[in-house]
């Protein structure tokens, strides 16, 4: 099944290593690829402006190529995760990166959460985007596995 939530209707190169994105259900945003181009040695070509520039999306439109070249690839989905993070939000990969990490099932994950497991699959799907209440839950789940409840709520009297 194709997600519109992944499928690309526009990519366009900005200065500075930046794709501006437009996905089929009406998300737009950049995303700066300048950490993943340093990072990732196979992708050190687009450091070069023309190379870089010449981005479209593939033939799926579930991701970008760059240069005509499949090896200078990145998928939509983690383009969309990459754009969501950078713009301060929680994306579909944090969720699912969290629940590895801890072992979880979609069950465990979703009473740690305090909600539905429908829920917990939509937002793991990337199908909806993860509320701002729930990414902070999962800090303050990580949070509280380490420290315990008490060393975290207690407050010196000012």
């Amino acid at each position: 099944m194709r997600q519109k939530q992944f499928i690309l209707n526009d990519v366009r190169a900005r200065d500075g290593s930046v794709l501006r994105l437009s996905f089929a259900d009406g998300f737009s945003a950049d995303v700066s690829l300048a950490e993943v181009i340093e990072r990732h040695p196979t992708l050190h070509p687009l450091r070069a402006a023309p190379v870089f520039h010449r981005v479209q999306a593939d033939e799926w439109r579930l991701g970008v190529v760059f240069d005509d070249n499949d090896d200078l690839s990145l998928a939509s989905d983690t383009l969309r995760a990459m754009a969501t993070e950078q713009a301060g939000g929680f994306s579909h990969h944090q969720l699912v990166t969290w629940m590895a990490h801890h072992g979880m099932s979609l069950d465990a994950a979703a009473e740690a959460l305090g909600i539905s497991r429908r829920m917990l699959a939509y937002y793991r799907s990337g199908q909806k985007q993860i509320p701002r209440a729930i990414g902070l839950a999962m800090v303050g789940w990580n949070v509280v596995q380490v420290r315990g409840t008490q060393a975290v709520l207690h407050y010196d009297a000012a």
